[in-house]
């Protein structure tokens, strides 16, 4: 390898000192031809350089897949490398060519701009995702929190052997109120308090939340239950989870606004999640195409909970999205739900109805019901279940307490206060 490299430098030299030698000779046509390839062969590794940082550029301040970019990019450096031996050739024959260098420069920019407004499009349609952006909203002391905060004292503090709290993202407004009322305030006023990383109290999102109470750097989690996979993994480390249920959530579909569909079957949920169902027009609803049944990431609470729906029945695979990364290329991942005219999505109905507030996407009735706190409770909406409190069968003395508190008068008020629906 090396000893090509350096071939090749050699032979770049020789034929650039051969063009300066034959201009000085007074041979200035083959001069100027042997300069001018000597040009060209430096500017393509250039450009393509070029290309590849520009790439990387346009992935990390755009937040797109920079592959189109790469490609347009690409294009463009081939296209300059042969226009540039067009105007040589038009120099040197004396002709004109000016027409298709005109040409050539308005195909580049209808493609760049025709790209760049794929883009922006792309970025203007509304994003539902579990990632947890919204959580500092709900810190309990956080600066205008929404945290529920009851108005009398709480029956029990904890002011050392702290449970260490973690869970869903969609649970976390519950027992960040939980931490608010019954733990020291030092513990979590704190300047600079990171609601993923925190001891007492912090999200990691549910696949990790039980990751960490199977290795004992969580204490009590709030969560759906665990799937196979989660329960596994704990039996592999000896350990064994105990569910406590402490509420009542809905599992809920939405679409587009814009989507005339109002409400649908399990039958038929579970029909589109399969592939039986890809189609729009199959669900009575005509001009909306393919049907983007997006999904959640493997192991989190509402995917595990789309599974258990399934009834046996295997998921069709999700969409995906190619993610730029700088060390490891191109990474698939399951694309978050956008909201196209021909998606549907699926979520918890506090987070999607009160955390995101998206006037853009309509909750589905299931079965003939609407999923409203009332049917909740009630028992009516077919999609309802309880979430849980999780600990380990090996629970401190004060996890087990905060669990007996949070079943008892204070933490069903809590619940219900922060907009969940509580078992009592």
């Amino acid at each position: 390898m090396l000893l090509a490299i350096g071939l090749f430098l050699l032979l770049y030299v020789g034929v650039l000192l051969a063009g300066f030698v034959l201009l000085r000779k007074g041979k200035r046509t083959l001069g100027r031809i042997l300069l001018s390839v000597c040009l060209l062969l430096l500017l393509l590794p250039v450009s393509f350089l070029g290309i590849s940082i520009a790439g990387l550029l346009v992935q990390m301040m755009l937040g797109v897949a920079a592959d189109r970019y790469v490609a347009i990019l690409t294009g463009m450096a081939v296209l300059l490398a042969c226009l540039f031996l067009c105007l040589l050739w038009g120099i040197l024959k004396k002709k004109k060519v000016y027409v298709p260098l005109c040409a050539a420069g308005a195909l580049l920019l209808i493609a760049l701009g025709g790209n760049a407004a794929y883009d922006i499009y792309q970025r203007s349609i509304p994003v539902i995702d579990e990632s947890g952006s919204l959580l500092y909203t709900y810190a309990p002391y956080g600066k205008d929190s929404k945290v529920y905060i009851p108005d009398e004292a709480p029956d029990i503090t904890f002011t050392k052997d702290i449970p260490r709290m973690d869970g869903a993202t969609a649970l976390y407004p519950i027992y960040s109120s939980f931490a608010r009322m019954v733990y020291p305030r030092e513990v979590l006023d704190k300047e600079r308090y990171d609601v993923y990383t925190d001891e007492y109290l912090r999200c990691t999102k549910t696949p990790q939340a039980y990751q960490n109470l199977a290795e004992g750097e969580a204490d009590v989690i709030f969560a759906a239950a665990p799937s196979e996979e989660q329960m596994e993994y704990a039996e592999s480390l000896g350990v064994e989870f105990e569910l406590t249920p402490i509420g009542k959530e809905a599992f809920v579909f939405f679409v587009n606004a814009k989507n005339p569909l109002e409400e649908i079957t399990v039958e038929q949920i579970q029909q589109i999640y399969s592939g039986e169902i890809t189609r729009w027009d199959e669900l009575g609803v005509s001009g909306l195409g393919d049907i983007r049944a997006f999904q959640r990431s493997a192991g989190s609470g509402s995917q595990s909970t789309l599974e258990k729906l399934m009834d046996g029945k295997a998921l069709m695979e999700a969409p995906k999205e190619d993610v730029v990364d700088m060390m490891a290329g191109i990474i698939e991942k399951t694309a978050d739900y956008k909201n196209y005219k021909n998606a549907i999505g699926f979520s918890f109905r506090f987070y999607s109805a009160e955390m995101i507030k998206n006037r853009q996407i309509r909750l589905l009735r299931v079965d003939g019901t609407a999923p409203s706190a009332e049917n909740i409770e009630n028992g009516s909406y077919p999609l309802a279940s309880e979430f849980y409190a999780v600990t380990r069968s090996d629970a401190s003395e004060n996890t087990k307490k905060l669990v007996e508190w949070i079943q008892g008068k204070q933490g069903q008020d809590i619940i219900e206060g922060t907009g969940y629906t509580p078992l009592k």
